[in-house]
């Protein structure tokens, strides 16, 4: 056998050494198990195309059965937003996966990166969000959690019971939002704005306890908002990014190889995320309208699709006045003038929209 073939097979045999004793280090520490709650719905493909095949199988795989993750959904566990924060801050929880709005009413500062009408597209949204991370990790250290990933949701879109095809349309309807600067928005084009947990808006808009509410394209569909609703005006108010939440405490007592590896994971769980919030924008507008051709990764409506409006130039203009004269300055009341001073510093050139004390 020649030099080079020694040499060869000896470091084949070394990097698979070295492979096995990485595996075998995983195995052998340990064992990790995390309750995880990540989405509303167990048919939104945020969840049973991410979050089942990474969060819970690829950890599991990957740490040769060391990690092992307990997946659920928010109605599973008979849970909602605010709940599940609750459950991360005291450990009952590890991992929570919710709007950053959810944690806004403690932490404002989680509002910032999806203020109504602050970015046209999810790639700035990625971009404002990513951007912001540290300062929000930074502002939750005292409640004891921290983001370890941030996400989007389709395009947030207004579903209605009744034609509505420009915000002026809007006026005077009973709009359900999640929360945060939307409000403001509703408040700013005339509607009313009315607080009803995701699991919970089915049946409002089915009994008309709501006119309109506002979610992801896809998300609708996955929640079959297109039964009870007849119209979907695709302004994309904003993205409903999330946040994967995590006790900080149990975190930082992970040792080092289980914390590396979950932050592998969580990194293709971001990656995977943004491309189908992209993906499934359009996805959900195709199959909530019955166009057969563009849906890939929703339920297509045959019976009784939804009849979809564009946004018009002028609402667009209206959604970005809405953001300079009511969102931005209504969030630095709520938030304080050093969250003025944030925004200007870090969103303000990705925006290009500057906050003005008033």
């Amino acid at each position: 056998m020649t030099a080079i073939a020694h040499l060869t097979r000896a470091a084949g045999a070394a990097l698979l050494a070295a492979g096995l004793l990485a595996g075998t280090a995983q195995a052998q520490g340990p064992q990790v198990n995390i309750q995880a709650v990540t989405q509303p719905n167990p048919l939104q493909p945020q969840y049973t195309r991410v979050d089942v095949p990474l969060l819970r199988d690829a950890l599991a795989s990957r740490s040769n059965g060391r990690i092992r993750v307990t997946l659920a959904t928010w109605p599973e566990r008979n849970l909602n937003g605010p709940e599940i924060i609750r459950l991360t801050r005291s450990g009952q929880v590890e991992i929570g996966a919710v709007p950053l709005n959810t944690v806004a009413g403690d932490v404002p500062l989680l509002d910032m990166p999806d203020l109504a009408g602050l970015n046209p597209t999810i790639a700035q949204a990625r971009r404002v969000g990513e951007a912001l991370l540290p300062e929000m990790n930074q502002a939750l250290q005292r409640f004891g959690v921290r983001i370890i990933g941030l996400a989007p949701y389709p395009a947030q879109v207004l579903f209605c019971r009744e034609k509505a095809e420009t915000l002026a349309a809007l006026r005077g309807r009973r709009i359900r939002t999640g929360g945060g600067s939307i409000n403001d928005f509703v408040s700013a084009i005339g509607g009313q704005a009315v607080g009803i947990g995701f699991p919970e808006v089915y049946p409002s808009l089915e009994r008309g306890v709501v006119d309109c509410a506002i979610t992801g394209t896809g998300s609708g569909n996955a929640a079959r908002w297109y039964e009870v609703t007849t119209h979907m005006y695709a302004l994309p108010v904003a993205w409903s990014t999330y946040g994967y939440f995590v006790n900080l405490a149990w975190w930082n007592r992970l040792d080092a190889p289980a914390r590396d590896l979950i932050t592998q994971v969580m990194g293709e769980v971001v990656e995977a995320q943004w491309k189908l919030g992209d993906e499934a924008s359009e996805d959900g507008i195709a199959c909530n309208t019955g166009q057969r051709a563009g849906c890939s990764i929703g339920r297509l409506v045959e019976n009784r699709p939804m009849t979809v409006t564009r946004p018009t130039p002028e609402d667009l203009v209206t959604l970005r006045n809405a953001l300079t004269n009511t969102v931005l300055p209504a969030f630095v009341r709520r938030c304080g003038a050093a969250c003025g001073e944030t925004y200007n510093r870090i969103v303000a050139p990705i925006s290009s929209v500057r906050y003005t004390a008033q």
